[in-house]
């Protein structure tokens, strides 16, 4: 009776995994990063994260999900590694989604593709504003709430519950070669007292072009922080050989009575392949803000393709003109 009973039990179980078809993946990484002025310039580096899916059908054909990411970080505590939920359906080309979204902005085909290197860097990226979280929310940065009637309650402590509260909501549609996206991303649902960030995006693919242009207005939550980003990305007919052009305004916003203006960059950057599972790829970016030392960026990366991992290295110049660089190995599950 009692192996009856555990039997029915098993397969009760594994009818329940199968028909919600979970699923894990995601990446591990080190390396050595070096950063030139940092108290210990060179440092290694490490990441494991794991992505969790969790799927399920109806029988009108809709699908529905859920996603939670686990994500490690060399010199992570550890309980902050766990990164808020989202909960989505799709169908008909249509993704809805609630919860730690991923933005119309953030999600850009083109935004962060002149990146090099193992840790994905590049100069050319700047500007704030909301993303998928890989772990909790947390940090209360560009919220402000110390601003409050009760002198006597610790606003570090209202700070990380109004970061509890941010909602994100997105849609994004996608067919044959256009996706188009938008988002919306409260800081804090229950009080209403932070600016509300919106962002669109769309994407398309022409012959061997890829076109991508954004926009988000108040981005992190910050009065008058208003981005857009146009880009475009040309691969040579039969290769991996390419080359990309774009243009952002970074925004701009007063951070504790300072005015911060991140400057317009205008990046070019491109990839090739100089040899069998080896590819080098390199970009130079223009930043007017006036707070940099020189206006031009520019960084080199290299990687080389061990099958089911791969090698990579790059060493870049800021716009401070410091040095910075990074060489790891990264393997995909």
């Amino acid at each position: 009776m009692k192996k009856a009973l555990i039997a029915s039990t098993a397969l009760v179980l594994s009818a329940g995994v199968a028909a919600a078809d979970v699923t894990i993946s995601g990446y591990g990484r080190t390396a050595v990063d070096y950063q030139e002025g940092r108290d210990t310039e060179a440092q290694m580096s490490a990441r494991v994260r794991m992505n969790v899916h969790a799927t399920t059908s109806t029988d009108q054909g809709v699908d529905f999900g859920a996603r939670l990411r686990l994500q490690w970080d060399q010199g992570d505590a550890g309980i902050d590694s766990i990164a808020p939920g989202q909960i989505y359906v799709t169908a008909s080309g249509f993704t809805v989604a609630v919860g730690n979204v991923g933005t119309a902005y953030d999600n850009a085909g083109l935004l962060y593709a002149s990146e090099v290197g193992l840790i994905s860097r590049s100069f050319a990226n700047s500007g704030e504003f909301y993303a998928y979280s890989s772990k909790a929310y947390g940090s209360a940065a560009f919220v402000d709430t110390c601003d409050v009637e009760e002198p006597e309650v610790d606003c570090g402590i209202i700070a990380e519950n109004q970061t509890r509260n941010r909602l994100g909501a997105s849609v994004e549609y996608a067919v044959d070669a256009l996706t188009a996206r938008f988002s919306y991303v409260d800081p804090d649902q229950t009080t209403g007292s932070t600016n509300e960030e919106l962002s669109v995006s769309v994407d398309y693919d022409w012959n061997q072009i890829a076109l991508s242009a954004a926009a988000v207005k108040d981005g992190a939550g910050l009065d008058g922080n208003d981005l857009f980003f146009v880009g475009a990305y040309y691969t040579l007919a039969g290769t991996d050989n390419g080359v990309g052009l774009s243009y952002s305004d970074n925004g701009s916003y007063t951070d504790d009575g300072t005015f911060v203006d991140n400057g317009k960059t205008l990046v070019l950057y491109g990839d090739y392949v100089v040899a069998p599972l080896t590819t080098l790829s390199a970009y130079i970016a223009n930043n007017d803000s006036d707070d940099n030392v020189t206006d031009n960026a520019f960084g080199i990366g290299a990687r080389y393709d061990l099958g089911g991992a791969y090698l990579a290295g790059s060493l870049e110049r800021g716009f401070d003109e410091d040095i910075r660089g990074d060489f790891g190995v990264r393997f995909d599950f």
